[in-house]
């Protein structure tokens, strides 16, 4: 079942685990080798004595599995572990790209070389970077649990996608997001020229702007015909309880699966409540219940607004704006981040706001905003008495509460000064053992 054997000249434990499956680890050569060898054979024998029955066949093909694969994420999606949405991700790069590849590979011969090759020449063929990233982490996570199924021993393609440039780095992420947040001057233009050009939409705008809400949670907010639902303008708060699919087709809760209250600025909460007297005037005029809920952003025919219109309507505004086109309603957000952060607010606030899990992921987002020096900070540690200009000393040549001079020259011997007539002026320093000249005629 194990034991401790030399192959190639070198010590080696052979083994079966569970699965009946056999695995040969060597330790080299040497007394120190087998001592090694022993060891680990001493903390196998129990794992190999161990019998295991695969979930799955263990023979099965790379489409079969990901179906299994899914079949799990399903049941994770049904307890509210995992999105609806990311099921239809991994669906959708299975069927389109993986799948067509590695059909009927068997799982267990899947190389960590076949999908490099895989992905570099999804790479070649034109496709984003950004494409190619989602569909190396979804093959990632379906090997993980592959592993987990006791399919395969290892993830074969762990930290691939840092080897090819697919994981960015955090100065990579927090230069993509230097790029994707306006100005504040910008904002303004934004802002300004929707009001204007585009004053249906405006409402919605100014909402993502001023939040750093999600796009598809601004578009879920609701309201009653008699009470104010999702906000709450004594308190200037929104509550986020729920957001909008990115096709506009369902409701779901937000990304982090956790409901959260954020702050609405002044201007904010009066332009919210001019709407929201005119949504409720709209609704008694077609006929609307008393307990019926209102969408905040609604569109003509009653629904949540399209996230497809919104972005429509929004590079409108890019273009009377004169702005750059690459920017979309996501970039609001990172523009409210990269205000506040940069205005020396909290960070702890910022990810309050903005609903991520850890402080950590919005200072590796937003770092390049973060304040790099505060003097009044520091100053702040000195001592309630200290006053500029005396310090104390501490005894020694100058005694302990000597004033420091304002001048920059001290009282130098007349000899000293004869023979540094001819170098540097004595007011450049107040020690002469600084000149290399008198240093030379003093040796």
């Amino acid at each position: 079942m194990a034991s401790v054997t030399k192959r190639r000249g070198q010590w080696a434990v052979v083994w079966r685990d569970g699965m009946r499956t056999q695995h040969v680890k060597f330790f080299g050569t040497g007394n120190d080798a087998r001592e090694a060898a022993d060891s680990f054979l001493a903390k196998t024998i129990p794992q190999a004595r161990q019998k295991r029955h695969a979930v799955v066949d263990p023979k099965i093909s790379v489409a079969g599995y990901a179906q299994h694969w899914l079949g799990q994420v399903e049941a994770l999606v049904q307890a509210g572990e995992r999105k609806r949405r990311t099921l239809h991700l991994y669906d959708d790069i299975l069927r389109l790209h993986v799948e067509p590849r590695f059909d009927t590979v068997p799982l267990r011969e899947l190389g960590r070389a076949n999908v490099k090759d895989f992905l570099l020449a999804k790479l070649r063929s034109g496709l984003d970077a950004g494409t190619v990233s989602i569909i190396y982490r979804t093959l990632r996570a379906m090997l993980s649990a592959a592993v987990d199924d006791e399919v395969l021993v290892a993830n074969p393609i762990a930290k691939l996608g840092r080897a090819l440039g697919l994981t960015p780095s955090k100065a990579d992420r927090q230069q993509a997001v230097r790029t994707k947040a306006m100005t504040r001057a910008q904002l303004a233009t934004f802002l300004a020229t929707a009001q204007t050009r585009e004053r249906r939409w405006y409402p919605l705008l100014l909402t993502l702007a001023r939040t750093g809400m999600r796009l598809g949670e601004s578009l879920a907010l609701q309201i009653g015909l008699h009470d104010d639902g999702d906000l709450d303008f004594v308190s200037r708060e929104l509550t986020i309880a729920r957001a909008l699919s990115d096709d506009g087709r369902g409701i779901d809760t937000p990304k982090t699966g956790e409901v959260r209250i954020v702050d609405m600025s002044q201007q904010l909460a009066d332009t919210l409540r001019s709407l929201v007297i005119a949504r409720r005037a709209a609704a008694l005029c077609a006929g609307a219940t008393a307990d019926q809920r209102l969408w905040l952003f609604p569109e003509r025919t009653g629904g949540p607004r399209d996230p497809h219109n919104v972005r429509r309507a929004f590079a409108r505004v890019l273009k009377h704006a004169n702005l750059p086109p690459h920017f979309t309603p996501h970039c609001l957000r990172h523009t409210f981040a990269s205000i506040l952060l940069a205005d020396g607010k909290s960070p702890a606030y910022v990810q309050a706001q903005l609903g991520h899990k850890s402080i950590a992921m919005t200072v590796d987002t937003y770092g390049k905003w973060l304040p790099k020096g505060n003097k009044a900070a520091i100053d702040s540690l000195d001592d309630p008495t200290y006053t500029t200009g005396t310090v104390d000393g501490g005894g020694g040549d100058f005694g302990a509460d000597a004033p420091i001079s304002a001048s920059p020259a001290m009282s130098v011997p007349e000899e000293l000064r004869a023979l540094a007539k001819d170098g540097p002026c004595w007011t450049r320093t107040s020690d002469p053992l600084l000149k290399r000249q008198l240093l030379y005629h003093l040796s």
